[in-house]
């Protein structure tokens, strides 16, 4: 059988494998979420953050307001652990990117002030007992700081070596853009919400912008808290196409639904939340998965319940 190039395109492997270059970092595609990282003991909260080191996971993404949520002990106290587990096991330190985020402060919600942001990120390096924070994320847009004054903020910060690299997190495409303008480097990072559930980045501009500015995305919720595992209220259609494609390439749904962020060209990093070694394990295996472009469309239109135009 002679196969056109029509259709070899159709059915080439979109997603890429390789290492994402992080400013002066380069990260692995599936990282740690450390927004579920509650735990009690400093051995099992070390032994979790060893698994995920081990399964290649060497971005490790934290933020101060975590801790609030989740089984958390209040605010910032999963920095706290984080750090906690890196004193009893400096050594592992050296195995990761540690990215954390701050300008959330409740009750306000948001805060990206100079004289704010300057102290939560100081707070954050004396609770993670770090000297620099390797990637440091404005968690979310404060409508009230002219970008001008943050990316002040941020430089002085990246000055003093407080921080290296600087992202966003939750920001418009737009938002992002007003910041990089006033930045005399570049903003390396984006993390929206990007999973089967969540496909809005693929038309609101973000992962466009990423593309454009060699940004890369760190899709945060790939499972969209679970539910494209346990197929919790999922369209029929979804169920049906996630289960034929996972069986096809011998996966569950999670890993699947893993390795269709991960597809997208703009080169996502998917940030998964578990806290259970093995399943950390089976995840870092969606950069295995051969994904075409019909299997993305097919996933695409049965998750929004339409074709597409």
């Amino acid at each position: 059988m002679v196969v056109t190039t029509a259709e070899s395109s159709s059915s080439a492997p979109l997603l890429d494998p390789s290492p994402r270059p992080l400013g002066r970092f380069s990260v692995n595609p599936v990282a740690f979420g450390s927004w579920r990282f509650t735990f009690d003991a400093v051995d099992e909260a070390r032994g979790v953050l060893e698994a995920a080191l081990d399964a290649g996971m060497n971005l490790v993404d934290s933020a101060d307001v975590y801790g609030l949520d989740w089984g958390g002990a209040g605010f910032g106290r999963n920095e706290e652990l984080l750090g906690r587990v890196l004193s009893d096991a400096p050594q592992l330190r050296d195995r990761m990117v540690l990215a954390t985020k701050g300008g959330i402060m409740p009750p306000r919600p948001y805060d990206s002030g100079r004289v704010y942001l300057t102290s939560a990120c100081e707070a954050s390096l004396r609770r993670l007992g770090v000297e620099t924070i390797d990637l440091y994320q404005i968690h979310r847009p404060d409508f009230y700081t002219h970008p001008e004054e943050l990316a002040e903020t941020l430089v002085s910060l990246r000055e003093q070596g407080k921080i290296q690299e600087v992202g966003v997190s939750n920001y418009t495409a737009s938002q992002t853009e007003a910041l990089a303008s006033f930045l005399p480097f570049p903003i390396v990072s984006d993390q929206p919400e990007f999973s089967l559930l969540s496909t809005e980045p693929l038309r609101n501009g973000v992962l466009d912008r990423c593309m454009q500015h060699r940004r890369v995305p760190l899709a945060w919720s790939p499972l969209a808290g679970g539910r494209l595992a346990t197929g919790e209220g999922l369209p029929t259609e979804l169920i049906e196409t996630l289960d034929r494609i996972a069986e096809r390439e011998q996966v569950d749904r999670a890993v699947l639904s893993i390795a269709f962020v991960l597809a997208h060209p703009a080169k996502p990093v998917a940030i998964v939340g578990s806290q259970n070694p093995e399943r950390l394990a089976e995840q870092a295996n969606a950069t295995k998965v051969h994904l075409s472009r019909q299997d993305v469309y097919d996933l695409i239109q049965a998750a929004e319940q339409q074709p597409l135009p």
